[in-house]
């Protein structure tokens, strides 16, 4: 009797809730990711410096940004692209600053520590605020940097223009400076930083936080190859920043009241110089962070940006290194790829998407109102439309009656059996 029950309700169970099948195309399970390629090094001399901060934890998703090909520790190359040259940065990147193809990296999403080139974050954010006409007085507070770290010589009291704080940023790799526009475009320099972490948010700068405005070293400072190539990106997409990157001398000038005359300042960043087409860039060394470099120039109507990160000046300096990349870069097919800089919002956008099962939109006021069935016609309606969210539970729920059904006419059936062996 129970295996006469159990086989209706077995077949009802599996004729609603549905057989399953053995899946045929189903994609294998994903292969274990291939060993990661060394980077090609210069052997680089042993330096004393501070301990390396340690970086947050690896996020999966942050890591394939740009690309899966970019989430690889070490090298990732085009297919069939000569190798690059050697050099002693841990990191760098080089992409097409126009189209935003990756055209090759070492390491792009692996931590590091920007140094100076955080001056470039600080550009992208307040660049667009503040007028360059602009004449503010420099504060104490504006002078207040680590000893013996890079500075413009700006006085407490003195009035400078910001067009000139600028230059002083990007050619003297002044820190005041850094301060003293930070504070300009937000209200302090702390505000300021606060601005350049969500500008980093917004431009897809995922593994970028900012602690100071100049990139002195600070706890939890860190950031990338790739990320440092968007805040690149965006810089060089402003006509003043590229203006003033490709500046080679500047005056600071006097001030009368202080009692104190002007001097000359130089651009630093000797691939202005040297390399023919260079578009400019930013340099930067701490003890820490070792040097770091961005460097862009144009070649045949291409215009390429290297990063680098955590170099040695020992063989070769650091612009060298860059200038070595950015020759590889040019030799590549221009649709050499193995990634893309994603764009400003891209992220955010992607984000903001509602999921592919989300309700749909009401329908609007004014159509045909649907026929009321009920909840029975409403639930036998998405049954036969497939949903299910229904099937399943009615099945359950079907199964439980059957069951208590049978459970019933088996008691009955023993009780029948025990007034008979009675008599």
């Amino acid at each position: 009797m129970r295996a006469r029950v159990l086989a209706p309700v077995t077949a009802v169970t599996l004729l609603v809730a549905g057989v399953p099948t053995p899946a045929t195309g189903a994609p294998a399970a994903p292969a274990a990711r291939a060993a990661a390629v060394p980077c090609p090094r210069l052997p680089a001399p042993k330096v004393t410096r501070p301990p390396r901060p340690v970086p947050p934890a690896s996020v999966p998703e942050q890591q394939v940004v740009g690309g899966e090909a970019l989430a690889a520790p070490g090298l990732v190359t085009p297919p069939g692209a000569t190798a690059p040259p050697a050099v002693t940065a841990t990191t760098w990147l080089v992409a097409d600053l126009d189209s935003g193809a990756v055209l090759g990296a070492c390491g792009p999403h692996v931590y590091g520590t920007p140094a100076s080139t955080q001056k470039l974050l600080l550009a992208a954010t307040m660049l667009g605020r503040l007028d360059p006409n602009q004449v503010a007085v420099a504060t104490r507070d504006d002078l207040d940097i680590e000893p013996g770290s890079s500075a413009v010589g700006l006085l407490v009291g003195g009035r400078y223009r910001v067009e000139t704080l600028w230059l002083g940023l990007l050619l003297q790799s002044g820190n005041d400076a850094a301060n003293m526009l930070a504070r300009l475009g937000a209200g302090s320099a702390r505000a300021g930083v606060g601005e350049m972490n969500a500008e980093a948010r917004r431009l897809g700068a995922l593994q970028t936080r900012a602690v100071t405005p100049s990139g002195l070293d600070g706890p939890g400072q860190f950031t990338s190859a790739y990320d440092l190539a968007l805040i690149a990106r965006a810089c060089f997409a402003d006509p003043r920043f590229g203006r003033y990157a490709l500046t080679e001398r500047a005056q600071i000038p006097a001030q009368p009241a202080l009692k104190k005359g002007g001097f000359q300042i130089q651009n630093e960043n000797q691939l202005i110089y040297r390399y023919p087409g260079a578009l400019g860039g930013k340099t930067g060394f701490t003890e820490l962070a070792r040097h770091s470099y961005v460097g862009a120039a144009q070649r045949g109507g291409r215009r390429l940006v290297v990063t680098l990160l955590g170099a040695e000046a020992r063989p070769v300096r650091g612009w060298q290194q860059g200038a070595q990349l950015l020759d590889w870069g040019f030799s590549l097919p221009r649709d050499a790829s193995v990634g893309k800089l994603v764009e400003p919002g891209e992220l955010d956008a992607a984000t903001d998407e509602p999921p592919g099962d989300a309700p749909l939109a009401a329908a609007p006021a004014g159509g045909e109102p649907k026929p009321w069935r009920g909840p029975a016609g409403t639930a036998l309606r998405r049954m036969a439309d497939g949903d299910w969210q229904v099937i399943v539970p009615a099945a359950g729920l079907l199964a439980l009656a059957v069951g208590g059904v049978a459970a019933v006419l088996a008691a009955r059936t023993r009780t029948r059996r025990r007034g008979r062996r009675r008599a």
